[in-house]
């Protein structure tokens, strides 16, 4: 498992939001930062300052600039765009099998961390098989440092899932520091570690695609449907070429 950042043309950023779906993504926003209450509850404290007409017009216009930031921002959020590397970005993160073959997508901003979103790409394998349900648990999960944390290894060790993550250098010293109630060593296999270059052989093969290598879609739905074809054909070639 991995995860690669994909430029965005600028003309991705126009995508067409609804006026109730952008006025609750605006909110949202408007709430991770506190929002204006906290300077509404600063002028109700307290005797009104006087306002002179320029500063009034000049108050108007800061809070428009505000708002308008906050709508890009919002339709930024809504098609799964970031600023990451100097310009529009999004991430696909991918988990890919010993074989090259992608097996689940997931699209995010280009800022976004990879760590948290470990379960939900491995909660999205669907591996179907001749008879029965299809297979939804992998032997074993290679992932770089990004991907250790402690919630992300109880998660595998609850599904019976064999961990090839390695531990951080600061996780390594903190559980030393605390002695034995540190817990024991994570275990770790170097040599299925080795075969995690896949997903970066698997990255290459998707990128070979120009509307995939550089993201040109409005709608992450529609970039992430060409990711779900090229992964389609990919397994075709497999199969036709054991056939």
């Amino acid at each position: 498992m991995d995860s690669t950042i994909v430029r965005a043309h600028q003309e991705s950023a126009g995508l067409a939001v609804a006026g109730e779906t952008l006025d609750a993504l605006e909110q949202a926003l408007t709430e991770e930062k506190g929002g204006s209450a906290c300077g509404a509850a600063a002028g109700a404290a307290g005797d009104a300052p006087q306002v002179t007409p320029d500063a009034d017009d000049a108050d108007t216009s800061q809070q428009d600039r505000a708002a308008t930031r906050r709508r890009r921002k919002a339709r930024a959020k809504a098609g799964e765009l970031g600023r990451s590397r100097g310009g529009l970005s999004s991430k696909i993160h991918a988990g890919v099998d010993a074989s090259e073959l992608p097996l689940a997508f997931v699209l995010t901003p280009g800022q976004a961390a990879d760590c948290p979103r470990f379960v939900t790409v491995l909660d999205k394998i669907r591996i179907p098989d001749p008879i029965g349900r299809p297979r939804t648990r992998p032997a074993a999960v290679a992932a770089d440092k990004a991907y250790s944390s402690k919630a992300n290894r109880a998660y595998l060790r609850r599904r019976g899932i064999s961990a090839v993550i390695p531990e951080k250098s600061d996780q390594q010293a903190n559980r030393k520091k605390r002695g034995s109630a540190g817990g024991r060593p994570v275990v770790f296999d170097p040599q299925r570690y080795r075969q995690r270059n896949t997903v970066e052989r698997c990255f290459q093969k998707i990128k070979t695609w120009r509307g995939l290598a550089t993201r040109y879609d409005k709608s992450p739905e529609s970039y992430e449907a060409g990711l779900c074809l090229r992964g389609l054909v990919m397994w075709l070639k497999l199969l036709t070429s054991t056939t």
